[in-house]
């Protein structure tokens, strides 16, 4: 059986940064890391009534906290959504955020121009297709082709479930271009998403190959600079 190693914690804080920026001590670190799980459960979870998610399109979400407050960053294609008309859905969602963890929430909304090559909206928008009872392998065809055509050097599409409501569940992938995953240099993106059909639930797992990473991009800035010196040490005659 294969070992899998998710690419973006394979990546996190060599090649890329960690998504909850915060210091806390012994006594507090487990209670902030489950009030970060909450904050992100409730702003992917949350339907409207009509059963849509009422926050769509969001890639990932960024938590910063400060001693008097904790700053919000949600990366999202669609922030006109989020905003709303004046504001006023922004403000709602920092109100419940406050009520719900009891500190003050600031909220910040970075928009993603490019949503083909962002792994979970891509991973989202498959199981979505899907839960609309799409072919399996036509919506795996076009979103890798959508992908391909943004300019991704490489994309990898795995789904896992009854598919076209067979008896057994069973596993079908696709790939197209370059996928190097041990290579911590390759810019690896990673999305998973679920998507409830009848007969259960399909997994959908996505890979992007986006390039590599150039020296500016890289937070391993700090283990580079703390490794020690491979110069042979000088000998000293007596």
């Amino acid at each position: 059986m294969g070992q899998k190693v998710n690419p973006i914690g394979f990546r996190t804080g060599i090649m890329v940064g960690w998504k909850s920026r915060w210091y806390a001590s012994k006594q507090e670190f487990a209670d902030l890391l489950v009030e970060d799980q909450r904050v992100r459960e409730f702003i992917k979870k949350r339907k409207d009534p009509s059963g849509k998610p009422m926050y769509p399109m969001i890639a990932k979400i960024e938590i910063e906290r400060t001693r008097d407050e904790v700053k919000v960053i949600l990366f999202s294609a669609r922030p006109g959504v989020l905003i709303g008309r004046k504001g006023e859905r922004v403000e709602e969602l920092q109100n419940e955020l406050q009520n719900l963890i009891g500190r003050r929430v600031n909220i910040k909304i970075e928009e993603i121009t490019r949503p083909e090559l962002v792994a979970q909206l891509v991973a989202e928008d498959i199981a979505e297709q899907l839960s609309k009872r799409a072919s399996f392998r036509r919506t795996m065809k076009r979103a890798i082709e959508q992908t391909m055509e943004a300019g991704a050097k490489g994309v990898k599409i795995q789904l896992a479930g009854r598919l076209g409501g067979a008896e057994m569940s069973r596993r079908e992938k696709q790939i197209a271009g370059s996928m190097p995953l041990s290579t911590l240099r390759a810019k690896i993106d990673y999305g998973f998403a679920e998507a409830w059909i009848p007969q259960g639930h399909i997994g959908v797992q996505v890979w992007i190959n986006l390039g590599t990473y150039s020296e500016e991009d890289t937070d391993g800035a700090d283990a580079q600079t703390g490794q020690a010196s491979k110069k042979p040490k000088r000998a000293y005659k007596r």
